[in-house]
């Protein structure tokens, strides 16, 4: 495996596989810390972040790898002088093993892969995709039920900007007997595309207007925050908070999830309920992220 784009570049075989090593990894970490002694990782964050480039390079440090790092790259490196990705990336390929990059454009991670062949981990990338997110999402999902096929998930947020979003429903389409409903704004609405990609996998993917539309024992509640960084204008504040009054309507089995930073979509009150699977999921982050470090640097 030589670069982590797409969701789309995935087999289940190929995420059975990373995932088995990556429950490996969290019952024996000790036995991977010096996999990849003597290996430099390259963290590169045009944009804001705090789980995923954290979670690398943790992820690098505990695989016995060195990182080189910037967390505003856009402004504190020759970017803001005028630098493309691309020539950025072939002088990063002379210092570094592998690099993982987040920036604003949809197209950043396959511009960065196109020019060398130091492998590249998407870290993030505009409202495009966030492959590693996705897969530690889906990591969490069969960690709790054991399994993923039949999994009856509901999406809430902006479905529209946030890539989170858009590369779990790519992963969520190789198993079967799935079942997606979406709840947002009208003006936040999941692309018609991935509407499209679902159906061509035997995915109805249904739309909702009202929690009371949601089905009581889904699997797993998903929810976004509002992407404002990604629009100009004011679509006002998110209508389907989720507090424990809500959460307290649908199944005990039901985990609710969210990749993180929360702005009011979820209230802190729900935080000690054993549903509350956030935090999980990001701590399930180090675990997946170092098993994609060895993959893709021959280690695993």
């Amino acid at each position: 495996m030589k670069h982590i784009l797409s969701s789309e570049q995935f087999t289940r075989e190929e995420l059975e596989e990373i995932f088995d090593l990556a429950e490996k990894i969290k019952k024996n970490p000790e036995a991977y810390k010096n996999e990849l002694d003597g290996k430099i990782i390259a963290v590169m964050f045009y944009e804001p972040s705090t789980r995923t480039r954290l979670s690398f390079e943790t992820a690098a440090l505990k695989l016995g790898a060195k990182t080189i790092t910037t967390e505003n790259a856009g402004e504190f490196s020759s970017a803001a002088k005028g630098e493309t990705i691309e020539d950025t990336v072939k002088v990063i390929a002379g210092y570094a093993d592998a690099m993982v990059i987040r920036h604003r454009s949809d197209t950043s991670a396959e511009e960065a892969a196109s020019v060398n062949k130091m492998p590249i981990l998407n870290g993030g990338a505009g409202k495009g995709e966030h492959p590693t997110q996705a897969l530690l999402d889906l990591f969490t999902i069969r960690e709790k039920f054991g399994k993923i096929d039949g999994t009856r998930v509901a999406v809430l947020g902006d479905l529209l900007h946030g890539r989170t979003i858009h590369s779990l429903l790519r992963l969520l389409s190789l198993y079967e007997n799935i079942e997606v409903y979406g709840l947002s704004k009208d003006v936040f609405a999941l692309p018609q595309k991935y509407i499209d990609m679902l159906k061509a996998r035997n995915i109805e993917y249904k739309v909702c207007k009202s929690f009371d539309e949601l089905p009581k024992d889904l699997s797993v509640i998903y929810h976004t925050r509002i992407q404002a960084e990604r629009f100009e204008g004011d679509f006002g504040k998110e209508e389907f908070i989720i507090n424990k009054e809500v959460l307290d309507t649908f199944s005990s089995n039901t985990i609710l999830m969210h990749p993180l930073p929360r702005v009011i979509e979820i209230a802190v009150d729900v935080d000690d309920d054993p549903r509350a699977y956030y935090f999980k999921q990001a701590h399930n982050g180090l675990y997946v992220r170092m098993a994609l470090l060895l993959r893709v640097l021959n280690k695993a």
